[in-house]
């Protein structure tokens, strides 16, 4: 134990579990795919309505089924898994009616799923009939602890009973010659099943199935249950690439889940591999802690430059479906889609993000470069109104943004920090964020018309002789009106002389004004630094005329002072 490191053991216990090398043998080979980038996106495969549906603790029916399907269509999957037609009534239901009530475009292809029994075999090929396409898909768990635990199995059995169940399949399709029917077999918990075992049970279905280029089958290896890190999966994806026979006439396909937490990276590491196809899930839904989630695999491809082929330009409608068919949320913290991903509330990061999209504005032309933001959130639908959003957490630099984006109101940078501890105030007494509307009415409440002003300017009017401006003003000072006027080089200067004379000494130290929109007859905000006896402190106003504005700042100093 290293002495900077204090963790001591615990009381859990560990050595109940075996590592993976202890469970399944991976060959050890050259890996060629950590060397490999990913440049295109492979084919994507939805099974929301299947796998992600048996997840639900209120299975869709098939209203909820067909809203989902009609999505996958409107977003560019071509192959989709549409149920599981001899596990439910439901399921079988769903499928007959994209047979006898759906159009379906011309290159979708419907998927069903079946176990290795010949009555399910049979009831699912019931459920497509009519169908012009469709893909049959075959599974059967592989691993060692299923043939012992749960099937009662050896390996020879397990291979039998998948050579009968194709056979008949084959025979089956055999009998519908006008339709297209493709077959794909999954041996289930592959990442747990001897290499050598997976491999023969693919290489006699490629042969008994007659793969061809023009009629692929496609070996879809799921990592049923995560049991290592995703290089592992890499290595065992990269052995099956390596050694299926026929391979220009197989589809490797895999099915990543995510008991580790790790089901992007197993699927990314698994196209660097070899791997052509991709069954995951929208959100990632699925058993236990879900399938591998196909919009995050898509937008990362997108981040990337790559194009995923997959529209995801309205995620929040995407979003809103998935969530009234699934009736489960999406976490806010959800990559691409979540309602907080591209919110930033910490002050450093709102700054960096003011100054990206700032440099931005300035170039629209320029590959997208915006600190924290690894894509521009209107290419998925968003706009910017909720990029920066402010709490006790948050920055002036975050605040200075949201009032000047809603509001039209740009602080001076130096103005910012004092600003800022007004919000935080604010915000800490609150213990919830502000919103853009509540900012401004921060900055109107402490600058524009700050409580209980000690000077208050009852009329006032300005000349000018010459080089000389003359200001001359009604006040009421802690009560007591005077009359009182004083000169400058600039009306502001004479106001502040005239203020002086009345025993308020004022000096100005910064100033700057902008209109808060186009045309004539807006409104302009002027900001000013002075030091009001001694105090330097901000001061703000607002008017149709930048004069008033200015002089409404100025005694806003004052007051604040």
């Amino acid at each position: 134990m290293y002495r900077w490191n204090p963790q001591a053991p615990s009381p859990m216990p560990f050595h109940r579990y075996r590592p993976y090398h202890e469970r399944v043998n991976v060959p050890v080979q050259e890996r060629s795919w950590p060397g490999r980038q990913l440049t295109e996106a492979p084919l994507w495969v939805p099974v929301d309505l299947r796998d992600g549906n048996q997840a639900l603790a209120e299975p869709m029916d098939t209203g909820r089924k067909r809203r989902l399907f009609d999505l996958l269509v409107r977003m560019g999957f071509k192959e989709i898994e549409v149920g599981y037609p001899s596990a439910s009534r439901t399921d079988f239901d769903f499928v007959r009616h994209l047979v006898t009530d759906v159009e379906l475009p011309d290159d979708v292809t419907p998927v069903v799923f079946t176990p290795a029994k010949p009555d399910l075999i049979e009831r699912t090929f019931d459920s497509v009939a009519g169908l012009s396409r469709a893909v049959v898909h075959l599974y059967i768990p592989t691993s060692r602890v299923w043939r012992d635990v749960v099937l009662g199995r050896s390996r020879a059995e397990i291979r039998e009973t998948v050579r009968e169940a194709a056979t008949h399949m084959a025979r089956l399709a055999d009998a519908r010659p006008d339709a297209h029917i493709r077959f794909q077999f999954a041996p289930e918990t592959f990442n747990l099943t001897e290499p050598d075992f997976v491999l023969e049970l693919c290489d006699d279905l490629t042969e008994l199935w007659d793969a061809s280029p023009d009629r692929p089958v496609t070996h879809n290896l799921p990592s049923t249950v995560e049991i290592s890190t995703p290089n592992v999966y890499a290595d065992q994806i990269e052995y099956m690439h390596r050694h299926l026979a026929r391979r220009d006439s197989v589809i490797l396909s895999v099915h990543p889940h995510n008991d580790r937490g790790t089901g992007v990276a197993c699927a990314e590491l698994a196209v660097l591999a070899g791997a052509q196809r991709v069954e995951g899930c929208l959100f990632g839904n699925g058993e236990r802690t879900g399938n591998v989630d196909l919009v995050t695999l898509a937008m990362n491809l997108y981040a990337q430059g790559v194009d995923p082929k997959i529209d995801f330009s309205d995620i929040d409608a995407v979003r809103e479906t998935v969530e009234h068919c699934n009736r489960l949320p999406v976490h806010p913290r959800h990559p691409y889609g979540g309602d907080l991903v591209y919110t930033a509330f910490s002050g450093t990061h709102q700054d960096a993000i003011s100054k990206g999209l700032a440099h931005r504005a300035a170039h629209p032309d320029g590959p997208w470069e915006v600190p924290y933001l690894p894509i521009d959130p209107v290419d998925v639908g968003r706009t910017y109104e909720a990029v920066i959003r402010v709490n006790s957490q948050s920055g002036k630099g975050g605040m200075a943004y949201l009032l000047k984006e809603h509001h039209g109101v740009d602080l001076p940078r130096d103005m910012r920090p004092e600003y800022a501890k007004v919000v935080q105030e604010a915000t800490d007494d609150s213990g919830r964020e502000a919103s853009p509307d509540e900012l401004y009415e921060l900055f109107r409440g402490t600058y524009l018309e700050p409580a209980n002003p000690a000077v208050v300017l009852t009329g006032w009017s300005a000349t000018v002789d010459g080089d000389v401006h003359r200001f001359a003003c009604t006040v009421r000072i802690d009560g007591d009106a005077r009359e009182i006027e004083g000169k400058g080089n600039g009306p502001l200067a004479a106001f502040a002389d005239a203020l002086g004379a009345a025993g308020v000494s004022v000096d100005i130290l910064d100033f700057t004004q902008h209109a808060l929109a186009e045309g004539q007859g807006s409104e302009a905000v002027a900001c000013v630094r002075c030091r009001v006896d001694g105090t330097e402190v901000w001061g703000a106003g607002r008017d149709t005329s930048v004069l008033t504005a200015s002089v409404r700042a100025v005694l806003s100093a004052v007051n604040r002072a």
